[in-house]
C-alpha cells in the first residue's frame, strides 16, 4: 500500500545532515571571494532592520518579516499574513526594492513566505569602442524566493529557501537557481537565540554571453543573540564566510600606493579574523519602539580609502516603531567619507485590516 505523504515525515535530522553535507560540497558553488562571484546584489540587506544590525544577522527573532526573509528558520507563526515592503535609494540613481509575505499553513504545521528583491540601475547610455552612442539600456537584477519553516521540539526551528535569480545587463543576461538552509535555536527563559545559515548554494542556469560559468556568493553564517534579563538591551554577534579564512579583497592591481586598501600582501592575522564578524546592539525603549546599531568590520576595511578619514564607515543605525496595524522601520548605513544610504520599510499585518 502506498502511504500518503505527510510533511511531518520530514525529519529535522535530514535538514541538519544536509546543512553539513552542503557545506563540504564545493562543486555546488564556486567559493568566489573578493568580488569574483556573480549576483553580488544578493549580499545586500533586503530590510532596514537587517541593515541596522550590520547587514548580516541569522539569529535575531523579530516581529519583522524582513529578517525572516534572510534566514528561513526565523519564519514564525507571529508573522502570519504579514506583508513587508522595503525601499532604499543607493548611489547614482540605483534603486533597491524588496517585498515579502508570510503565511501559516496549519494542516502542515508549517510557515511559508514568498519574497522578491529587485535592483534597478536606471537608464545607461551605451557606446561602441570609439565612444559613439549606440543607444541605451536599463540594467537590473532580481530574485524571487519561496521559503518554508517548521519547529522541532521546544527550542528549534529549521527552514529552507529556493531562489530564482536573474540579471539583465543589455545583451549580457544570466539566470541561476540557489538554495538556503537555516537552523535557529531559541530559549525564551534565557533570552538566548542562535542561528546557522548556509546561503546561496546553487548554480547558473544561463551564463553571461561570452563568459564561463560564474560562482554564486556562497556564505556560511553563524550568529548568537542575547537579550539581557534585567535591562532592555539585546546584543548580536554574527560570523560570516566561515568556509574561508582570508576574505580580503586581494587584488594586486590595487594597493596603498594608489590609494586603495587591501593589497593582499603581508600577514594581518587579527584583521583577517575580525573581517568575519558583525556586532550589533538593540535598545528596547518600550514594547513598541526599538533602536539598533551595528558594526561590520569587513565593510569598513573594504570601503576605507588610505590617507582619508574613516569616519563612521562600516557602522549602521536604525529604528523601528510598532503600531496595531503597522510597523515602520528605518536604517542608515555609512559608507566612504561618511556618505551613506537610507532604507525604509512598512510591515502590514493584513489579518488586522
Amino acid at each position: 500500500m502506498i502511504k500518503k505523504f505527510s510533511i511531518n515525515a520530514i525529519s529535522p535530522k535530514i535538514i541538519l545532515t544536509a546543512l553539513v553535507a552542503f557545506s563540504f560540497l564545493k562543486d555546488i558553488h564556486a567559493q568566489a571571494i573578493g568580488g569574483n562571484a556573480a549576483y553580488n546584489f544578493l549580499k545586500l540587506p533586503s530590510a532596514p532592520q537587517l541593515s541596522a544590525l550590520g547587514g548580516i544577522n541569522v539569529s535575531n527573532i523579530s516581529s519583522d518579516l524582513g529578517l525572516a526573509a534572510n534566514n528561513p528558520a526565523l519564519i514564525r507563526t507571529n508573522l502570519d499574513q504579514q506583508l513587508m515592503v522595503s525601499f532604499n535609494a543607493l548611489y547614482a540613481g540605483v534603486k533597491n526594492f524588496s517585498s515579502a509575505y508570510a503565511y501559516r499553513y496549519e494542516p502542515w504545521s508549517a510557515n511559508f513566505s514568498a519574497a522578491v528583491h529587485f535592483l534597478d540601475y536606471g537608464n545607461i547610455i551605451t557606446t561602441d569602442a570609439s565612444g559613439n552612442i549606440s543607444g541605451n539600456m536599463r540594467p537590473r537584477d532580481y530574485s524571487v524566493q519561496l521559503s518554508a519553516s517548521r519547529s522541532y521540539e521546544k527550542h528549534w526551528h529549521y527552514g529552507a529557501t529556493v531562489k530564482f535569480i536573474n540579471s539583465n545587463y543589455g545583451i549580457y543576461r544570466s539566470s541561476a537557481i540557489a538554495l538556503d538552509l537555516g537552523v535557529n535555536y531559541y530559549d525564551s527563559t534565557k533570552g538566548l537565540q542562535a542561528g546557522l545559515l548556509l546561503k546561496n548554494m546553487g548554480a547558473q542556469l544561463k551564463k553571461y554571453e561570452g563568459s564561463s560559468a560564474d560562482g554564486l556568493p556562497f556564505d556560511i553564517q553563524l550568529g548568537i543573540t542575547k537579550k539581557l534579563a534585567n535591562a532592555p538591551l539585546q546584543f548580536s554577534f554574527t560570523a560570516h564566510h566561515l568556509h574561508q579564512f582570508d576574505i580580503r579583497y586581494a587584488d594586486t592591481a590595487f594597493d596603498n600606493s594608489n590609494g586603495m586598501q587591501g593589497s593582499g600582501r603581508g600577514s594581518f592575522t587579527i584583521d583577517k579574523v575580525f573581517r568575519h564578524f558583525v556586532f550589533a546592539a538593540q535598545v528596547f525603549v518600550s514594547d513598541k519602539i526599538e533602536l539598533t546599531a551595528g558594526y561590520n568590520h569587513l565593510k569598513r576595511r573594504e570601503l576605507v580609502i588610505s590617507n582619508s578619514a574613516t569616519g563612521l564607515t562600516g557602522f549602521s543605525i536604525g529604528a523601528g516603531a510598532t503600531f496595531r496595524k503597522l510597523q515602520i522601520r528605518y536604517a542608515r548605513s555609512h559608507y566612504q567619507n561618511n556618505t551613506g544610504y537610507n532604507q525604509f520599510a512598512l510591515n502590514l499585518p493584513l489579518d488586522k485590516f
